[in-house]
C-alpha cells in the first residue's frame, strides 16, 4: 500500500480538511492544558475574549498579525520552491533597521518618504536572502543551516547599532534608537487606536502572492522547481535564476514586515 496524491480535490474535503486540523489540535491543547488543572473550555474561552472581546482588543490582534502574515508569506513562497528560509525573522530585524536608521534622517515628505522607505527594508530583506540562495546554487550549501544562524546574526547586529550609532541620546540611558520622523508614520486605519493600513498592505501582499504563484510563467516555474527539480531543469527551467526570485520574493517580504512595523507601530516614538 502507498499514498498518493489526488489528481483533483473535492470542494468538501477542501472545506473539512482545515477544520478537522484544527479541532484536533484543539483537543490535542485542551488534554494539556487539563493536564495542568486548567478547564479547556475556560482556557479557550479566556482566549476568545482576549482577541475578540473588545474594539481594543480586535484593533490590537489584528496590529500584532500584520508582520506575521507577511512573514508568513515569505515562508511560503520559499518553501513552494523547496527553498528552505528560516531566517525570516532575519531579514524582519534588518528590514526595520534600515527603515529606523534612513527614516530619521530621511528628507522627503511623507506620502514620498514612506513607499522609499519600505522599499528600502524590502531590498534589505532581499539581499540578506540573496545570500544563503546565492551559497546554495554556488557551493550547495543546507540553506536551512545559514538562514538560521543568520537569524542570531543579524540580531546581534541590531542590538550593536541600537547601543552605539543609532543610540538615541535622549532615551536616558535605555537601549533605544534613534526615532523615526513621525511624518513617515503609517496612517491609522481604526482612529484612536494602534491598527494601522500596514494591515490592508499585507492583506493586498497576500493577493498578489497568490496571483503570482497561480497566474504567471514564475509562479509555474517556482512549482515545478519545488515539484521536481530535476523535471523542471529538463524542461528547460533555469532553477538558479528561479530560486534566486523566489529568494528575492520571501526576503522582500519579510523585510517588508520589518518595514511595516517600524513605520506603523514605532514612527515618531523611541524604538527599542
Amino acid at each position: 500500500m502507498r499514498l498518493e496524491r489526488r489528481p483533483h480535490v473535492p470542494l468538501h474535503l477542501v472545506i473539512i480538511a482545515p477544520l478537522i486540523a484544527i479541532a484536533v489540535a484543539l483537543i490535542l491543547a485542551g488534554g494539556l492544558i487539563a493536564a495542568a488543572g486548567v478547564n479547556p473550555l475556560s482556557a479557550y474561552g479566556e482566549m476568545l475574549r482576549g482577541a475578540f472581546g473588545s474594539r481594543l482588543s480586535v484593533t490590537e490582534m489584528l496590529t500584532r498579525a500584520t508582520p506575521l502574515i507577511l512573514t508568513g508569506l515569505a515562508a511560503a513562497v520559499a518553501f513552494r520552491a523547496r527553498l528552505w528560509n528560516i531566517g525570516a525573522e532575519g531579514q524582519f530585524f534588518i528590514g526595520a533597521l534600515v527603515t529606523a536608521w534612513i527614516g530619521h534622517s530621511l528628507a522627503l515628505p511623507g506620502p514620498i518618504g514612506i513607499p522609499v522607505l519600505m522599499a528600502m527594508g524590502m531590498a534589505a530583506g532581499a539581499l540578506l536572502l540573496a545570500i544563503p540562495a546565492y551559497l546554495r546554487l554556488r557551493f550547495s550549501v543546507d540553506e536551512v543551516v545559514t538562514t538560521l544562524l543568520l537569524n542570531f546574526i543579524v540580531i546581534l547586529f541590531v542590538g550593536m547599532m541600537v547601543e552605539g550609532p543609532l543610540r538615541d541620546p535622549l532615551a536616558f540611558g535605555w537601549p533605544s534608537s534613534v526615532p523615526v520622523d513621525g511624518d513617515f508614520r503609517l496612517p491609522d486605519l481604526v482612529p484612536r487606536t494602534r491598527l494601522h493600513i500596514g494591515f490592508l498592505f499585507a492583506i493586498a501582499a497576500a493577493g498578489v502572492v497568490w496571483l503570482v504563484l497561480a497566474r504567471t510563467v514564475f509562479g509555474a516555474e517556482t512549482r515545478a522547481a519545488g515539484l521536481n527539480a530535476t523535471a523542471a531543469a529538463f524542461a528547460g527551467i533555469s532553477l538558479p535564476r528561479t530560486l534566486m526570485g523566489v529568494a528575492l520574493l520571501s526576503g522582500a517580504l519579510a523585510g517588508l514586515a520589518g518595514s511595516v512595523e517600524v513605520l506603523g507601530v514605532t514612527a515618531g516614538v523611541t524604538t527599542t
